[in-house]
């Protein structure tokens, strides 16, 4: 693929911006599960359906639309799905029947892929010793972006209802596309095929990229664990002995989005060799969180510790695995990623959908004891592999 132009520190910070408000489509209906619940006379439960969806819609956007970013220009694809993303929060926010809103929810994750065409662009224009920190800057802005976007959304729904959120993200999205239309760079792939064998050239890396299937699979679980945790968080506090409201919930997302200032450190580490190492420090500290989420009783304190762990953990998975995906095969970086995140985000889905039913079952504590299997099957995946990448250098896998 070709670029008109190069990136600067600049572009790096916009694209940082861009993909962190972008992304936060998603997360922003987590703190309002309450609210739409009251709204709509549904069960907690049965409202945080439209969390999953919502990931769910992502997933399947991102296998649909984004290995198109290999085959079209890519700045246009943007613009164009941002515009749909814009209609979609529209839709939820005029929505009068839960139905409505979750279509609308699964539309909303199906425009938000546009982090996931910002990323590999950066990867193309980024040269190899750079590529994980800028990757890391661009992750610290989506990151931000997930996290603060749940004390926002928890803010304002508070004081101006659930429906406000969308229509001021819908307001954000009007004015990224100027923002995007002018400053980033136009790209031109070098794919000349067919949609049908552009989406069938995906199996054929999954079959050959070992390391593709690692980090999937390692990510698959990771996105699970985070997912469940913010999920089945705003049911924790909001029921005895805690009883908080909407706006407080949403305020412990300021302590997530300081574990989101990890990514440019875990970038730098995975730009050398060997970033696997990375990974069990990332099993270790979620494995650490669920254990002070599981001691928390009344000390929030232990809480807000573990929030800040557990997005540290996630950023030390993420970030490395992405990063060493980028290195594997450049001119597919749009389908391999496609691969990557879809499998993350299906992941982010069902664990969303396990963490509401464990709490169902057992409440906070079977919800605990379930994390804690998720992270000790990753990391026998990650030993497993180990095998089979020991002592190869990061380029090679």
């Amino acid at each position: 693929m070709q670029i008109t132009s190069k990136l600067s520190r600049l572009d790096i910070l916009l694209m940082a911006f861009c993909t962190g408000l972008i992304v936060a489509n998603i997360y922003y209906c987590q703190p309002l599960v309450i609210l739409i619940a009251k709204d709509f006379s549904l069960t907690e439960t049965d409202a945080g359906r439209i969390t999953y969806i919502t990931q769910i819609g992502y997933a399947l956007g991102l296998f649909l639309l984004v290995p198109l970013g290999d085959m079209f220009e890519r700045k246009r694809q943007i613009l164009v799905i941002t515009s749909m993303a814009i209609l979609a929060l529209l839709m939820a926010a005029v929505s009068r029947s839960f139905l409505l809103l979750e279509v609308a929810s699964l539309l909303i994750g199906a425009c938000s892929i546009v982090p996931q065409l910002i990323l590999p662009l950066a990867a193309n224009l980024s040269s190899d010793e750079n590529r994980g920190a800028n990757i890391g800057i661009i992750m610290s802005g989506l990151l931000v972006g997930i996290l603060a976007s749940r004390a926002v959304s928890g803010s304002i729904g508070f004081w101006l209802g659930w429906r406000a959120v969308y229509y001021m993200a819908a307001a954000i999205c009007v004015l990224l596309i100027g923002l995007m239309a002018k400053r980033f760079p136009q790209s031109f792939p070098a794919f000349k095929g067919t949609y049908q064998q552009l989406m069938g050239s995906m199996f054929g890396y999954i079959k050959t990229q070992p390391a593709l299937r690692e980090t999937s699979l390692i990510n698959f679980l990771a996105f699970a664990v985070i997912s469940a945790f913010w999920t089945t968080m705003v049911l924790f506090l909001a029921n005895p002995p805690f009883n908080l409201q909407t706006l407080q919930i949403g305020l412990f997302g300021i302590a997530g989005a300081a574990g989101a200032l990890a990514a440019p450190l875990v970038g730098k580490l995975s730009d050398g060799n060997n970033p696997r190492k990375n990974l069990m420090i990332g099993f270790v500290l979620q494995m650490i969180s669920i254990a002070l989420f599981y001691f928390t009783n009344n000390h929030l304190y232990l809480f807000v510790i573990g929030i800040v762990l557990i997005d540290i953990g996630q950023q030390a998975i993420h970030v490395t695995n992405q990063t060493r995906i980028y290195t594997l095969i450049p001119e597919a970086r749009n389908r391999l990623n496609t691969i990557f995140m879809s499998v993350s985000f299906i992941g982010a889905s069902c664990g969303s959908a396990l963490g509401l039913w464990l709490w169902d079952q057992g409440g906070w504590a079977l919800f605990c004891y379930g994390m804690t299997g998720i992270i000790i099957l990753n990391i026998f995946i990650y030993l497993f592999y180990g095998r089979k990448v020991k002592n190869v250098s990061f380029n090679s896998n």
